[in-house]
C-alpha cells in the first residue's frame, strides 16, 4: 500500500491532508474530532492578543461555484487558546496527528507577541495568517502585499518562538513568488498559500443589498482552485526545498494530486468539509492512494513537484 506520510518543517504527518484554519478549530474537542475522522495534521482557527467578536451573520455564503465568507476573524483571544491547545494536544498525541496554530495580529509588534503566548502551548508548527481579506484595508495592504513589511513580521515572530513557523500569503498581489522569497529570507520555515480571494461581493438582487452582513468576503471553494494551483506553482518555482502547505479549493484526491505535482508537501481542505463532510480527510486519502496505485508510486516524493519545470 502506498505511503502517504510526509514531512513538514522537520514534523511527521501521518498524511498531507490538513485541516486549513477558519474552519472548524476554536475548541480542543473539534480538533480532535479532526483527528479522528483522518486529517494528517490540524490547524486552529487564527487567534489574536485579544477576543475579537467577528462579524454578524450571515457570515458565509453558498454562490455555486464556491463559498464567500466574511467571519471577520472572531476568536477568544491567546489565553484562552493557548489553553485549547494543551488540552488538544494531549488528546492528539496518541493519534500521531500534529496540531498548527494559526495566528494573526494587527501590527507588527503584536505578531511577536502573539507568537510568544500561543508557544507556551507547544503547537507543533505556527502559522502567521497575515492575509485574510475580511479586514480592514489598511492591515491588509500593510501584511500582505509588501515583501518588507512581509519579512517584518516573520523575524518578529521568529525571534519569538522556537517553534517552525509558517507564512500564509494571500493571492491578491503581482508577484506571489516575490513575497514567499521576503518571508523565507526572513526566516520563515515553510509557506501556506493561500488564503481566500478577494474580497468579493454577492448581492441580492431583488433587495439591491449584499448577502453578507458584511457585505464583501473572502471567496474560496472550488472556483479558486485553478488560482491556488498557478500560485502554489509559482511559489515552488521561487523558493525550492521550502515546504508548502498548498490551500485552494481542494475537494478530492485529485485536487490534492494536482497541488503535490506542482511542488506541495502538504494540502490544505477548509470548503471541502462543507462539500462532502468530515469524512473528506479519509475520501481524499483513499483517493490519493488509489492515483498512487494507478502509477506505481510508493511515497509522495515520487510526483512531488513533477510539473515544475527547471
Amino acid at each position: 500500500m502506498p505511503n502517504l506520510s510526509t514531512t513538514l518543517c522537520t514534523v511527521r504527518l501521518p498524511n498531507p491532508t490538513v485541516l486549513s484554519s477558519g474552519i472548524l478549530g476554536l475548541s480542543h474537542e473539534i480538533i480532535v474530532r479532526v483527528a479522528q475522522a483522518g486529517a494528517g495534521a490540524v490547524t486552529t482557527k487564527s487567534c489574536s492578543l485579544t477576543p475579537r467578536p467577528g462579524y454578524p451573520n450571515p457570515t458565509v455564503l453558498d454562490w455555486g461555484p464556491g463559498l464567500i465568507n466574511a467571519v471577520g476573524l472572531s476568536n477568544p483571544g491567546v489565553e484562552v487558546m493557548v489553553e485549547e491547545i494543551r488540552a488538544a494536544k494531549e488528546r492528539l498525541a496518541p493519534l500521531g496527528v500534529p496540531l498548527i496554530a494559526s495566528i494573526f495580529a494587527e501590527t507588527i509588534y503584536d505578531f511577536g507577541t502573539v507568537a510568544r503566548f500561543i508557544s507556551e502551548a507547544a503547537p507543533d508548527l505556527i502559522e502567521v495568517n497575515i492575509s485574510c481579506p475580511n479586514i480592514d484595508d489598511r492591515y491588509r495592504q500593510m501584511f500582505a502585499t509588501d515583501p518588507y513589511v512581509v519579512s517584518q513580521v516573520t523575524r518578529r515572530v521568529k525571534q519569538n518562538t522556537h517553534i517552525p513557523v509558517l507564512v500564509k500569503l494571500s493571492p491578491n498581489v503581482t508577484d506571489i513568488g516575490k513575497i514567499a522569497r521576503a518571508a523565507v529570507e526572513a526566516g520563515a520555515d515553510g509557506i501556506t498559500a493561500i488564503n481566500t480571494l478577494g474580497p468579493g461581493l454577492i448581492l441580492d438582487v431583488e433587495t439591491c443589498r449584499p448577502l453578507l452582513a458584511h457585505g464583501t468576503g473572502g471567496v474560496s471553494g472550488p472556483g479558486l482552485r485553478p488560482i491556488a494551483v498557478r500560485c502554489v506553482y509559482e511559489i515552488c518555482q521561487a523558493v525550492k526545498n521550502v515546504p508548502v502547505v498548498a490551500v485552494g479549493g481542494v475537494t478530492s484526491g485529485r485536487d490534492a494530486v494536482e497541488m503535490i505535482l506542482v511542488g506541495a508537501t502538504a494540502v490544505g481542505i477548509g470548503s471541502a468539509v462543507y462539500y462532502r463532510g468530515m469524512d473528506v480527510f479519509r475520501q481524499i486519502c483513499d483517493e490519493l492512494r488509489d492515483y498512487m496505485e494507478r502509477h506505481g508510486y510508493q511515497e509522495l516524493a515520487e510526483f512531488r513537484g513533477k510539473a515544475l519545470v527547471g
